[in-house]
């Protein structure tokens, strides 16, 4: 039997791939058949660790649409909830369904699960990854912008999973990156490391906006941080992404937000909310980024 592909990282994919699966999830959107179903009577597990507005509805919904369902799984609903192995859960699970999708805290138990399910697994969301919500705001660039390729990206804040495959995707479609985070909120050395020269590291959010065709940021508290959020709001007051920011960028930049946002906190309420913002195609955009990645995955 051969193994399951899975998509842990932006890296598990070609560049070649990536840009398949974006053009795939653009048709997917555009061209809705209700009588296309590749994914009719398969099954999408569901593991969850962190809650999740936009991950859960667009798998479960992606499932649907293809003829497929989704069983959704909290900590309280599974033995991994109570400390069983691993090992034994990923063989357990993956023995009664086609594919499983775990949104985590810590990054091994991603890739545990991985090796030892039978069909593919798919990153949800990790401390250290969020590759999901990379190929929605990929997607939406593209169709925006058309191609990334040679554009220069800007990332503000935190240097956590979603800055990092931001690297990520620099790496595969080869753009430039400038990110400003504060010190002690700097992204993994390695993962910077690993892109080159395409990736810039700047202590001003204005310096970092210099030039950009995309601005992307996150909250400067992530879910389970709340405890640190007063000494997060002192370390990140200077890397909101004000309209000062924006106007540094090129004219037509963009500016995306992978949500929940806090207005008035990491980005202005007229950046997030004015003409150069497309968070909403962003967050729709996972639905049928993750349609053509369940494609992909299940389906050949």
């Amino acid at each position: 039997m051969n193994s399951p592909r899975h998509f842990i990282s932006l890296l598990d994919l070609t560049s070649a791939e990536i840009r398949t699966l974006i053009q795939r999830a653009i048709e997917l959107k555009n061209t809705r058949h209700p009588d296309f179903q590749p994914l009719k009577g398969q099954v999408l597990g569901m593991i969850f660790e962190k809650s999740s507005t936009r991950t859960r509805i667009s798998f479960e919904a992606g499932m649907t649409n293809f003829g497929g369902s989704a069983i959704f799984l909290s900590p309280r609903d599974t033995q991994l909830g109570r400390g069983e192995p691993i090992k034994d859960s990923a063989k357990v699970i993956s023995s009664m369904v086609d594919a499983i999708m775990l949104r985590t805290n810590d990054h091994a138990t991603v890739t545990e699960f991985a090796k030892y399910s039978s069909v593919p697994v798919i990153n949800g969301l990790t401390d250290l990854l969020h590759p999901c919500q990379l190929l929605a705001d990929m997607q939406t660039y593209f169709e925006h912008r058309g191609d990334i390729q040679g554009k220069t990206v800007t990332w503000i804040g935190d240097g956590n999973n979603m800055c990092h495959s931001y690297i990520n995707a620099a790496i595969q479609l080869d753009f430039n990156l400038q990110i400003a985070s504060p010190n002690g909120y700097l992204p993994d050395a390695d993962i910077v490391n690993s892109a080159g020269s395409r990736v810039q590291l700047f202590s001003s959010a204005k310096q970092a906006a210099n030039g950009a065709d995309l601005i992307a940021t996150d909250v400067w508290a992530s879910m389970g941080q709340e405890h640190e959020q007063q000494l997060r709001e002192q370390a990140f007051k200077d890397y909101q992404v004000t309209q000062e920011v924006m106007d540094n960028a090129n004219a037509n930049a963009l500016f995306m937000h992978c949500l929940p946002a806090h207005r008035g906190e990491e980005v202005a309420a007229e950046v997030i909310d004015g003409q150069q913002s497309v968070i909403y195609d962003e967050a729709e955009n996972r639905l049928h980024a993750q349609k053509a990645l369940l494609e992909l995955l299940m389906c050949t």
